[in-house]
């Protein structure tokens, strides 16, 4: 692979024109076509086979001739204080609105609290219900500004309004903000790093082609496969982030060769074929790790596994392939020799070049800080074992939006279990059976059970075939306690089942939402497991030994376990959480664990490639254990704490953002990016080592003979070049003699 890249390079920068112009004219031929086309998110969160999905379908069907399919929104409505919704002029103003709304030709129908009769017991509080004639997902955004518009009839009048309902008005957004931001911490760091604002701005532009690529085929992909909005978010955080750091180490690397009197040519092609064939392996590790996500064989994540998966692949595409044509035209530009005088002397890069404080420290001292790094991050992964799972509601929006808003006023009017509501569900199976009795003696026992507000009378369909029992909890949706009462539930509906000739099963959104969160939390183990063990096959494969792959292994559960508990401790348990702008405490968010696995084990072996490699290196050809430690950490460690730190200032940028969706996402990310890259492979991984010595590159010999050679390092490269240039010299002595 090393010997391609280093061709590749060459043949870059050959055809650096052509390879520029042909990048930016796809850049701007795909995000035209997006554009064009506009996105198409589904939303659908659903997991296929889950009890309360096939009951739910088998319910939406028996109802389908009474059922309005059509998008409805609930406006609510809280009177002044000392007034109720009863009010003659309350109520004139109120339908005064829907009056208003109704003109709207998409609107079917719409009707008052008073029609509706669900005010609260004090009657200040109350919603009314509008529907359209066409799903709730086609609701035009005119009708949206249309019932927007029309607040502030009631509003003027002190009556608090609020919308709600299965048409979205705070739509999931990505915020441009948080990536300015995240770029522009990235843009610091790579002028702290590089001393040079040329060499610090060329990560960004390449990065940003390559996100720009990738977000608009993601968005034309919307079209034609169910694509989440939070897959975009994903792959934003996740390309944007590796697309910088990838081309640092090809910009750090090829800096290096200058240095050692390579043209800028030869430069350029030795930093593809080293660098790049790192970069390479680190990209298709996080491919193979976000593809993993299919395992656990659920559509909604399978989609953003490969999203992000694709602007992983096209920021590696754009490192090796762009930016060498691109160093082909201002690589001259880029070197150490024209580095900005005035950054030199504030960062003090000269002065830096060859120190190695950190990594002398750590070889000195490796029983206490190993100690200390493994204890650290044990202690913060205590709260990952009481972590408990749950999906997005509007009660985890930003208490700004609308929606949020709603949803605490309808808590406060019918109790937190208004959003929690279960559909008990009785299907006969044998036709001659009496159901009455069996549902009396089952609507019985589920209103004995604890944390049960209302049990509703059966309601049958049609012909009499199903019947629904509708139940609240005291409870709200992501709640242990209602968690506990579905399971409670089906323990009866399984008790009444054993009689025979009829089925019961539990359904509504609530239990949709349990099932999905307990089938994710049941994936996460088997993923899990997928990932250690590919990781340490594929590291005994680069490193070859059995040891420093056990030990990467190790770092990375230490790491993945500290990020949860951190996530745990701040989310779910509220500590802290003004500090990172969390609405208010609640479940972790129910696929974030899994997402957490593949996005932080690819990035961790990222850093474990870029700095063991270097350590592995050295050691192969001076056999000196400590002394392979001290160089993987004076000529790796800088550019590893770099690329650590524009992870971070990427990922905290989008902590930023105002969802909490995104924001949780971000700050895991952020946080696991902190524990892995700074604690393990700075801390732990070199104590470790150094404390093995040299049974840290142990293989038996068996194993090694069946192994194949990866050069990660180029060292064939460097073989050849170094041949060649020997050759030369010696051509030109004869020529001389």
């Amino acid at each position: 692979m090393a010997k391609a890249l280093f061709k590749l390079g060459n043949w870059a920068v050959d055809h650096r024109k052509k390879v520029i112009g042909g990048a930016i004219g796809l850049l701007l031929l795909i995000a035209g076509a997006a554009l064009s086309m506009g996105p198409d998110f589904h939303e659908d969160m659903s997991i296929p086979g889950t009890e309360s999905e096939n009951a739910l379908q088998m319910v939406e069907e028996a109802f389908s001739e009474t059922a309005d399919e059509g998008g409805e929104v609930q406006i609510v409505f809280k009177a002044p204080d000392k007034e109720t919704l009863e009010s003659e002029k309350l109520n004139q103003a109120i339908n005064d609105l829907l009056t208003d709304i109704q003109n709207d030709q998409a609107v079917k129908s719409v009707a008052t609290p008073l029609e509706l009769g669900n005010l609260n017991e004090d009657k200040t509080i109350g919603y009314a219900l509008v529907t359209y004639d066409v799903p709730a997902e086609e609701v035009t955004e005119a009708s949206k500004e249309a019932i927007i518009d029309k607040l502030e009839i009631t509003r003027d009048l002190g009556i608090q309004t609020e919308l709600t309902g299965d048409v979205e008005f705070s739509e999931l957004e990505i915020g441009i903000m948080s990536e300015v931001i995240g770029i522009t911490m990235a843009f610091v760091i790579l002028v702290m790093t590089f001393a040079s604002f040329l060499a610090a701005g060329m990560p960004i532009v390449t990065a940003i082609i390559g996100l720009g690529i990738g977000l608009s085929t993601i968005l034309i992909g919307t079209n034609f496969l169910n694509i989440t909005s939070v897959s975009l978010t994903l792959a934003a955080m996740l390309g944007l982030a590796v697309g910088i750091d990838y081309a640092l180490f090809i910009i750090t690397r090829f800096r290096q060769q200058i240095v050692k009197g390579s043209s800028v040519k030869e430069a350029i092609a030795i930093a593809n074929g080293t660098a790049g064939s790192a970069v390479v392996f680190a990209g298709v590790t996080v491919v193979i790790a976000l593809l993993g996500l299919s395992i656990a064989q659920i559509p909604f994540l399978t989609m953003m596994g490969v999203a992000a998966a694709l602007c992983v692949c096209i920021a590696v595409v754009i490192a090796v392939i762009v930016l060498p044509a691109i160093l082909g035209i201002i690589g001259h530009k880029m070197t150490p020799l024209n580095n900005n005088r005035f950054l030199e002397k504030l960062t003090r890069v000269k002065q830096k070049q060859g120190s190695n404080k950190w990594g002398e420290f750590v070889t000195k001292r490796p029983i206490p800080v190993a100690i200390f790094g493994i204890g650290l991050l044990a202690i913060i992964s205590i709260p990952f074992f009481h972590m408990e799972l749950g999906l997005p509601d509007d009660g985890q929006k930003n208490e700004e939006s609308t929606e949020r808003r709603a949803y605490d006023l309808l808590s406060e009017a019918y109790g937190p279990g208004h959003h929690a509501s279960l559909i008990v569900a009785a299907k006969k199976e044998d036709p001659s059976v009496d159901l009455q009795s069996v549902l009396d003696d089952t609507v019985k026992s589920i209103g004995d059970l604890s944390n049960v507000k209302s049990v509703s009378p059966p309601i049958p369909n049609q012909d009499e075939e199903l019947f629904i029992i509708s139940v609240t909890p005291e409870t709200g949706p992501n709640a242990v306690e209602t968690k506990e009462l579905v399971r409670d539930i089906r323990a009866i509906t399984q008790q009444n089942e054993a009689k025979g000739s009829f089925e019961l099963t539990v359904t509504g959104f609530t239990a949709v939402g349990i099932d999905i969160s307990q089938k994710l939390n049941d994936a996460v183990p088997l993923f899990a497991s997928f990932i250690v063990i590919f990781a340490f096959v594929l590291l005994v494969f680069v490193f070859r030994s059995i040891l420093v792959p056990l030990k990467a292994v190790m770092g990375f559960l230490l790491s993945l376990g500290a990020t949860l508990g951190f996530v745990v401790f701040v989310v779910q348990d509220g500590h802290f959480i003004e500090w990172f702008g969390f609405p208010g405490a609640g479940p972790v968010l129910a696929f974030l664990p899994v997402i957490t696995i593949g996005v932080l084990f690819g990035l961790a072996m990222d850093y474990e490639v870029f700095l063991v490699s270097r350590m592995r290196e050295d050691y192969a050809h001076s056999g000196d254990a400590r002394g392979a430690i001290l160089a993987g950490m004076r000529d790796s460690g800088g550019v590893v704490t770099a690329a650590g730190l524009i992870m971070i200032a990427v990922f905290a940028g989008f902590m930023l953002a105002p969802d909490p969706l995104i924001k949780v996402m971000g700050m895991a990310l952020a946080f696991g990016i902190l524990f892995d890259a700074f604690v393990v492979r700075m801390m732990i991984i070199p104590a470790v080592m150094t404390l093995m010595g040299k049974a840290s590159w142990y293989l038996p010999t068996w194993l090694d003979n069946i192994l194949p050679n990866i050069d990660m390092e180029g060292a064939t490269i460097m073989k050849e070049l170094e041949q060649n240039s020997a050759g030369e010299k010696d051509d030109q002595m004869r020529m001389a003699k």
